[in-house]
C-alpha cells in the first residue's frame, strides 16, 4: 500500500513509477530542472529488460552513469573525441551487496546503452553545467567505503564524485545504506548558503528499501526548514521513490526494524569546488559526541569488505 503524501511533501516528494516507455523498457524515476523550484540536479533510473537499449543526449548537463541492478554496455560519442567509448558498467547483486561501476560523461556526449544478460536497473545521475570534463570509469573496487556514526546511527557511505578524484564541473553522488533499525543523516544537516563551512546544494535522494518475508519494505525520510525559510516534509518512502531536497535540515532518513535502507544522493549547485560542505541542527548537533562511547554497527560494512567497524566513527 502506498501513503498518500501530505503538505510540502506533495511537492518534493516523488513516487516510484511502473511506466513502461517501449517493451522492456520501465521509466521509475525521473526528476529535473524542469520542476518549479529545481535548478541544479536530475536523476532518470530505467529498469532494462536483457538486451534492451536506451538512448539519452546530455545537452546543458553532465551526467554519472551507475548500475542499481545488473549491467550494461555504453557506447558514448564524447565531444571533441574520434573514436566511440565503449564502456561495461555493472554491480554485483544488489544495492546492499557493496559499490558498482560508475561512468561519469561531460556535456554534449550522446550515448546509448544496451542491458547485459541480467538486464539492468541503471541511474543517470546529472547536473547543469557548462563544460563538464572529460570521460571518467570509477570501478567498484575502486569506490571509498566509509563508515560513519556509531551504535544506531551506524550507516555506510561509498563515494563517486566526492573525494575521489574525479574530475567533474558540479556533480556530487554517493551512496549510503543503513542496516534495519538504524537512523542516518542524523544529526540533520543543511547546505543551502555559501560559506567557509557550507555550500549551496541542491539534493535528491534516491531510495531503495529490502523487502521482508512478507513483501517490500518503508522507511521514514524527513526536510525540514528554518524560521527564515519554512519547510516541512516528512514521509514514509519505499523502493523507487525520489526526495527533493530545495533546502533547509534533512534528516532523519529512518530504517526499520527488519528493513534494510540505501540511498542513492545526486547534489549540485553554483560553486565549482567539488565540495561538499554542510552544517548540523545546532539543536542536535550534540548527537556526534555521543558516538564516542558506542561501537560502529556490527552489520556493517555491508557488502564487499570496507573500514574496521572498530576504526569507524
Amino acid at each position: 500500500m502506498t501513503i498518500p503524501l501530505a503538505g510540502d511533501a506533495r511537492r518534493w516528494v516523488h513516487r516510484a513509477r511502473t511506466e513502461a516507455e517501449a517493451p522492456g523498457d520501465v521509466l521509475v524515476s525521473r526528476v529535473g530542472p524542469e520542476q518549479d523550484g529545481w535548478s541544479h540536479t536530475g536523476l532518470e533510473v530505467r529498469t532494462l529488460a536483457p538486451g534492451v537499449e536506451h538512448g539519452w543526449r546530455l545537452d546543458g548537463v553532465e551526467a554519472g552513469l551507475l548500475p542499481l541492478a545488473g549491467g550494461v554496455t555504453v557506447s558514448a560519442r564524447v565531444p571533441g573525441a574520434a573514436d566511440v567509448l565503449e564502456v561495461r558498467l555493472d554491480r554485483a547483486g544488489t544495492v546492499f551487496d557493496g559499490p558498482a561501476d560508475f561512468l561519469y560523461l561531460p556535456v554534449g556526449s550522446e550515448l546509448r546503452v544496451t542491458a547485459g544478460e541480467r538486464g539492468c536497473r541503471l541511474a543517470v545521475t546529472t547536473a547543469v553545467a557548462t563544460r563538464g570534463t572529460r570521460p571518467q570509469r570509477l570501478a567498484a573496487a575502486e569506490v571509498p567505503v566509509e563508515l560513519r556514526g556509531a551504535g544506531s546511527c551506524s550507516r555506510q557511505v561509498q563515494d563517486y564524485t566526492i573525494s575521489t578524484g574525479l574530475e567533474v564541473e558540479h556533480l556530487l553522488v554517493c551512496e549510503v545504506l543503513t542496516p534495519g533499525g538504524n537512523t542516518s543523516s542524523f544529526p540533520p544537516h543543511k547546505h543551502d548558503e555559501h560559506g567557509e563551512h557550507e555550500r549551496e546544494l541542491e539534493e535528491i535522494y534516491y531510495f531503495e528499501v529490502a523487502d521482508g518475508p512478507d513483501g517490500p519494505g518503508t522507511a521514514l525520510f524527513r526536510n525540514y526548514g528554518t524560521d527564515a525559510r519554512p519547510l516541512e516534509v516528512l514521509a514514509a518512502v519505499g523502493t523507487g521513490d525520489v526526495a527533493l531536497v530545495p533546502h533547509g535540515y534533512h534528516g532523519p532518513c529512518v530504517a526499520l526494524p527488519g528493513y534494510d535502507l540505501y540511498y542513492l544522493n545526486v547534489m549540485a549547485g553554483p560553486a565549482t569546488d567539488g565540495r561538499w560542505l554542510s552544517v548540523d541542527d545546532p539543536s542536535l548537533a550534540w548527537l556526534r559526541t555521543s558516538w564516542d562511547d558506542q561501537p560502529v554497527d556490527p552489520r556493517l560494512p555491508l557488502g564487499r569488505p570496507g573500514p574496521d567497524p572498530q576504526e569507524a566513527r
